[in-house]
C-alpha cells in the first residue's frame, strides 16, 4: 500500500512556495497540505495539520525558522521531520537549524529532482546530510570541548563509535552494511544503538552531538 508525505511549506516568499509546490504536487507520492509565510504561521499550520515534513526557510518575519523548528519539535508528540531550505549552506542559520532539531537541510538552488529525493529520504528517517558542509558549519560554528568527552561516549562499543564515524561521513544504513561487512539489518541495530546511547533523535542530531562534544573532529569525520 503505497503512502502519500504530507508536506507544509514555510517562506516568506511567495513564489518560491508556489514553485516548490508545483515540484512536489507532481509526484504521485507527494502532497503539499498547506504554506506557511511567517514563523509564527508555520508553527500554527504544522500543529493543525499535522504533516510528515516540513520545508522550513530559516529567515522568516516574526519567528524566524530556527525558533519554529524548536516549538514545533517541543510541542508535538511526533513531530514532522523538518528541512531547512536556505541559499546559503555556509551559513550559520543552518547550523543553529540542526541543533534545534532539524533533519537536514536544502539549497533553494538544488534541482527539482534532489528536492523530490530529500523529502522522500527524510518522509523515512533517512540521512540527509551534507559531510563536507556540515563538518565546516561544526568547526566554524559549534562550541566544542577537547576534553573530557561525554559520558555517553564511553558507553559506545568500538563497533557502534565506528557506525557513528560512518554516519558523519554521510553513508546510509546500506552503505554502512557494505563497508561493515554485515546485514542491513543489523546496520540499522547498530545505528538506533548509537541513537539511543547518545540521546539523539535522529541520524542528524547524533552527528551533531559528535562534533560538538569533539568526538569527531571536523576536519577528521572518520575518527576521534
Amino acid at each position: 500500500m503505497n503512502t502519500t508525505v504530507r508536506v507544509v511549506l514555510a517562506d516568506d516568499e511567495r513564489m518560491v512556495r508556489t514553485a516548490l509546490r508545483v515540484i512536489l504536487d507532481a509526484e504521485p507520492d507527494l502532497e503539499v497540505v498547506g504554506e506557511a509565510a511567517t514563523g509564527a504561521e508555520a508553527v500554527s499550520v504544522v500543529r493543525e495539520l499535522r504533516p510528515d515534513v516540513v520545508l522550513m526557510d530559516v529567515r522568516m518575519p516574526e519567528i524566524d525558522g530556527i525558533r519554529a523548528t524548536e516549538q514545533i519539535l517541543g510541542s508535538l508528540d511526533a513531530p514532522p521531520r523538518i528541512v531547512v531550505v536556505t541559499t546559503f549552506e555556509n551559513d550559520s542559520y543552518v547550523y543553529d537549524a540542526l541543533v534545534a532539531g532539524a533533519a537536514g537541510f536544502l539549497l533553494k538552488r538544488a534541482a527539482a529532482e534532489d528536492l523530490v529525493q530529500a523529502v522522500r529520504l527524510v518522509a523515512r528517517s533517512d540521512s540527509l546530510l551534507f559531510p563536507s558542509a556540515v563538518r565546516a558549519l561544526a568547526a566554524e560554528y559549534a562550541s566544542r570541548q577537547a576534553s573530557p568527552l561525554p559520558p555517553w561516549a564511553a558507553r559506545l562499543t568500538d563497533r557502534e563509535a565506528e557506525v557513528l564515524r560512518l554516519m558523519a561521513a554521510g553513508l546510509t544504513n546500506a552503505e554502512i552494511a557494505g563497508r561493515l561487512r554485515v546485514g542491513t539489518a543489523t546496520a540499522k541495530t547498530h545505528v538506533a544503538a548509537v541513537l539511543a546511547k547518545t540521546c539523539t533523535r535522529d541520524r542528524t542530531q547524533a552527528v551533531i552531538a559528535a562534533y560538538e562534544s569533539g568526538f569527531i573532529a571536523p576536519g577528521r569525520p572518520g575518527r576521534s
